[in-house]
């Protein structure tokens, strides 16, 4: 049988090809898929095999067009594909069976004259080589857990060489994951299967690859019964074509008693007299390498759309996480600034401390009466004695504290749900450390607000001071104290009463026009409401960042972005990459038209 050389497509020119594909192999290097968003892991097996490929076949073949093939024996378990390479190199090269202990190191049968070549690493570069005729123990320190057993045989023409890949089928998935990287570095891969089972489904799917791959195919039929010969070599063809491989060379052997343990000769001649046309032709080789080649750069345009796809989702997935977190701070932060100034402070134990430092329950209820012989009043009561400020003072902060610690836990909550509800967040906080992923706050947090509540109580303080130095607002602050005048200021910021009603709405209202006009006497009214704009300012401003911290500790689960040249990889690098591997290709074909 011949080598179909009609069906080959041009070759590209591999100087000009080279540089385009190491820089999307460098890309594709670089894709990190490290988010569970849909899909995500179809495209981490996509990546590997195509990093695979690039570093395996596409690589090598593009720098040395001349090297030496390499034709892969695959296909299910059972059918003989170590018995097929033994009887091609007629000698026992290869185990067989099913626990064959060149799982983990399959056998490369090569000439003499290619030894160099594949000793180098030039092929297959991330797999060890052993040219011993026991592979490496993975249990011994240093040893790889896979790699190649390299046999020379001096018999095996110069420029082929066969390797026994393991089973397509293996129930061990490192197994599986070997063969299909062995199959992707092929320039031809020699498909096995046996009559009983040449319509087992998992071969023909790894065959579909191969077809739209583009890969150089010849197919084995072993063990046929005589009599059913032509009818399964008929079934099988036409399985073939209707897989888009009518042109793929199809070779026959009858079941038959073995000769040493290997396949009678005239069995596998045909086989063995097209391997050797194929090395001892330069235009047969030629074909097979312009087919796989071709082939291969061509499922670029498929498979690094696909991948890049992946890059788009995961950065989407992404910016959805980061939104969730953000989106749950942000109605936290809202809420917080809400309460602080809705009226919610004013009762309680700041609404009895409040009582107090006017003069006692007598005063405050004679608020009714108005609120300028009240101002009088406490005139009257502030030059007797000093006002109980710092009590005051102690109930704000409190009260200000658990109103932040409270919306910075349900903010935490409502981010670690928002997460578990997608499967991209939950394997995050899955993966996390538990006290990254515990809805509960972390500890020390209530105490670093108090100081937070506290150090924001200093500023106050300090602006009332600062605002006191005209000769009559030193002399009502020297009446009312820094303390009481501080005081004072921070019952102003917190004194809106819209989210009060009945009783408590109209005290508060009366609180807070009380403590407006106290501060008016002293300073002025634009001066106050200067003032409490400065105060609440600053303490959103104090508390938005200590919000912004703790959600930080929640971005930091997230992959790193990174920026500038460090930038995540975004799918149009990767997909302008492969629109430069096709455009080198297509100047390439036009160079050796």
């Amino acid at each position: 049988m011949s080598t179909p050389a009609a069906a080959a497509p041009s070759p590209p020119s591999s100087p000009v090809l080279l540089e385009p594909v190491e820089r999307l192999r460098a890309l594709v290097g670089g894709l990190e898929l490290p988010l569970d968003a849909a899909g995500v892991d179809r495209a981490r097996t996509e990546r590997d095999q195509l990093l695979a490929q690039l570093d395996d076949y596409l690589l090598p073949r593009l720098r040395r067009l001349d090297a030496p093939l390499l034709a892969v024996v695959g296909g299910s378990t059972g059918a003989g594909k170590s018995t097929l390479v033994n009887s091609l190199v007629g000698s026992h090269v290869t185990t067989s069976g099913v626990l064959r202990p060149t799982t983990r190191y399959p056998v490369l049968v090569h000439s003499p004259a290619d030894a160099q070549h594949f000793l180098s690493g030039a092929v297959l570069p991330g797999l060890a080589r052993t040219t011993g005729a026991e592979v490496p123990d993975p249990a011994h320190p240093g040893s790889a857990a896979k790699g190649l057993r390299l046999v020379e045989v001096p018999d095996q023409p110069a420029g082929l060489a066969l390797l026994d890949a393991p089973d397509v089928d293996s129930v061990v998935e490192a197994n599986r994951d070997l063969a299909v990287q062995l199959l992707g570095a092929a320039d031809l891969w020699l498909f096995t299967t046996t009559a009983s089972r040449y319509a087992d489904a998992v071969p023909w799917e790894v065959l579909r690859t191969a077809t739209e791959r583009g890969t150089a195919v010849a197919v084995v039929l072993d063990r046929i019964p005589p009599d059913a010969l032509v009818e399964v070599r008929a079934d099988l063809s036409r399985m073939l074509a209707d897989a888009g491989l009518k042109s793929a060379p199809l070779f026959t052997v009858a079941e038959s008693a073995l000769e040493g343990g290997l396949l009678p000769a005239q069995q596998t001649a045909p086989l063995r007299r097209w391997l050797a046309g194929i090395s001892a032709d330069a235009r047969s080789r030629d074909v097979v390498v312009r087919r796989t080649l071709s082939g291969a750069l061509a499922s670029l345009a498929t498979r690094v759309p696909r991948l890049a796809d992946a890059a788009d989702a995961q950065a989407a997935e992404d910016s959805s996480l980061r939104a969730d977190l953000h989106g749950a701070y942000a109605d936290a932060t809202e809420s917080l600034q809400e309460h602080l100034s809705d009226g919610t402070l004013l009762r309680g134990e700041v609404l009895a401390r409040w009582q107090e430092f006017v003069g006692t329950g007598e005063l405050f209820a004679s608020l009714q009466a108005g609120v300028g012989r009240v101002r009088d009043r406490i005139a009257a009561a502030v030059r007797r004695k000093a006002p109980p400020a710092d009590r005051l003072g102690e109930a704000l902060a409190t009260g200000v504290a658990a109103l932040v610690v409270d919306a910075a836990g349900r903010a935490r909550q409502s981010a670690l749900l928002r997460w578990r509800a997608r499967p991209s967040g939950a394997a995050l906080l899955a993966a996390a450390p538990p006290a990254a992923s515990d809805p509960q706050l972390r500890p020390g947090f209530t105490a670093e607000v108090e100081r937070l509540v506290r150090d924001w109580q200093q500023h106050v303080l300090d602006l009332v001071r600062a605002q006191g130095e005209g000769k009559r607002s030193r002399a009502l602050l020297y009446s009312l104290g820094v303390s009481g005048a501080g005081a004072v200021l921070m019952l102003v910021v917190f004194a809106a009463s819209a989210g009060l009603t009945g009783a408590e709405a109209g005290i508060a209202a009366l609180t807070a026009a009380l403590a407006q006009r106290v501060l008016e006497a002293a300073f002025g009214d634009q001066a106050v409401r200067t003032l409490a704009a400065a105060a609440r300012a600053d303490l959103v401003a104090r508390v938005e960042d200590l919000l912004e911290r703790e959600q930080a500790s929640l971005v930091r689960l997230l992959p790193d972005r990174g920026a500038g040249d460090e930038a995540a990889l975004t799918g149009s690098q990767l997909r302008q990459a492969a629109a430069e591997v096709a455009r080198a290709g297509d100047v390439g074909r036009g160079s050796t038209a």
